[in-house]
């Protein structure tokens, strides 16, 4: 029997691809392998968003073949769609499939798992590249010793004629199989200069409505009490589908036909958060009270230069409206320093606009450069030690924003979830999350995926604590 190991890299998108591909080998008869080093087949799904994932992901392919020379290696995601060549070179590596072809991995292995009785088979040669623009059958493609495609082929052929939807819930990861994570949108329809995702993701498409409700009766059936909804641009979901379905339509039947007890929504774009959003989180303790709208920048030109569809003033005035309407939600954004061309000007527009605002944390990347994107092509490099100087001066900001919201919450009764522990630290206490996306530390052990109201008397480093006041486990309905 063949056994696999998943090795998983970047976003949640990511993670929800590998959790489907488990799923398809599960089906199949395949078992998981506790460890890489005892694996037959070791699928790596990889993240290329910047140079650093890239590089995360070839060191991890040399330590794997080092550990296990025996395994084969199936590399796929996002890096395997952009770069299959790069990857293709690497030793111990068999196949490099991009996201395209991501649902035909179990065909892959099925034959792996013929041709290690049936020392006739041939159908699969090592090294066969899967092209995001091949409209070839996938067995037909990967019986062939065809070299993989140019990056710029890549990026201007015919991206993603396929269109599967590759999707399961991520069980593990924050919240340690407490909080599962469903991805119910993938691709992109935008064209942000810095951003490679749309090439190597392909069109926005949406899991259908039905779908979403069946996974979600699944998980609360199975106990889960809250699920993170996740997707590449979950604002655009079911504008793709044939009768089209706004997402804030998607939450209102989620609301109205499942037991769901907390829905908490990944990422969105701030022109995505409209005023009816704002009021459907307002009405009901059903979603978490937690924005997290991607800024990039506060300086209009830099914006511009972005390809972004909005300026300083249109995400300024989604922060206030949130913030009219729930006074203790959590504001999260992330923010790019050293865009080609950004100056000292624009970095002080971004530090005093953050500053101005009511943010609760940010997540703070350093500008990469990404092959094929219009902003790899820019003049005006910022330097390293300069991106690394900004870089700095915003986290530090974000940390002050970070300890003045968790400062605002003492003396006030949170509704929190219980995690299952991190580590020995936390052995004797229990962590938990709350609405607002605040860690909430409880003194005494309980058991994950419970509920407790908890009144807040003062902080531990990054995380609250509190004593519960009402007995725990009893529904949000």
């Amino acid at each position: 029997m063949t056994t696999f190991f998943i090795q998983q890299f970047g976003c949640r998108a990511t993670q929800a691809d590998g959790a489907a591909i488990e799923r398809q080998l599960l089906d199949r008869g395949c078992t998981t392998a506790s460890e890489a080093a005892l694996a037959d087949i070791l699928v790596l799904n990889t993240c290329t968003v910047t140079a650093s994932a890239d590089s995360q992901a070839r060191d991890a392919i040399r330590k794997l073949h080092a550990a296990n020379p025996a395994a084969r290696f199936i590399v796929t995601g996002c890096y395997a769609q952009r770069a299959p060549e790069e990857i293709a070179a690497l030793p111990g590596v068999s196949w490099v499939v991009g996201n395209s072809h991501k649902p035909q991995i179990p065909d892959l292995v099925d034959s792996f798992s013929s041709a290690a009785t049936d020392e006739s088979t041939t159908d699969f040669l090592p090294i066969a590249a899967l092209r995001s623009h091949s409209a070839v059958p996938f067995r037909s493609f990967v019986g062939t010793q065809h070299a993989a495609p140019l990056l710029g082929n890549i990026l201007t052929g015919n991206i993603f004629a396929r269109t599967e939807f590759l999707t399961a819930p991520v069980l593990g990861g924050e919240g340690n199989h407490t909080r599962p994570t469903l991805k119910i949108q993938d691709g992109c329809d935008s064209r942000c200069s810095y951003c490679v995702i749309p090439f190597v993701r392909g069109k926005s498409r949406s899991l259908p409505p039905e779908t979403v409700l069946q996974e979600i009766r699944s998980l609360s059936n199975s106990g889960f009490r809250e699920i993170v909804l996740s997707g590449i641009n979950l604002g655009t979901y079911g504008r793709d589908l044939s009768l089209r379905v706004e997402f804030e339509s998607l939450l209102r039947r989620i609301l109205g036909e499942t037991s769901v007890e907390r829905l908490r929504i990944s990422s969105i774009e701030p022109l995505d958060v409209t005023q009816d959003l704002i009021d459907l989180f307002a009405s009901t303790d059903l979603i978490a009270q937690h924005f997290h709208m991607p800024l990039q920048s506060a300086s209009n030109r830099i914006l511009a230069a972005m390809h972004r569809w909005y300026r300083a003033e249109h995400y300024a005035r989604r922060v206030e409206l949130i913030r009219e309407r729930l006074p203790h939600a959590a504001i999260g954004a992330d923010v790019i320093t050293g865009f080609p061309g950004e100056t000292e000007e624009d970095h002080a527009t971004t530090i005093n606009f953050i500053a101005s605002l009511p943010f609760t944390y940010l997540h703070v990347f350093s500008f990469s450069k990404r092959p094929g994107t219009k902003a790899a092509a820019l003049a005006n490099e910022v330097p390293g030690h300069i991106i690394k100087r900004r870089a700095r001066e915003l986290r530090a900001l974000a940390e002050k924003k970070a300890a003045a919201f968790r400062q605002s919450q003492i003396g006030r009764t949170l509704r929190v979830l219980t995690l299952r522990p991190d580590d020995a630290i936390e052995s004797h206490s229990t962590p938990a999350l709350s609405t607002n996306y605040l860690k909430v530390r409880l003194e005494e052990s309980h058991s994950a995926n419970l509920w407790f109201d908890v009144l807040i008397s003062g902080e531990s480093g990054t995380a609250l604590v509190g004593e519960p006041v009402l007995s725990c486990s009893a529904s949000l309905r």
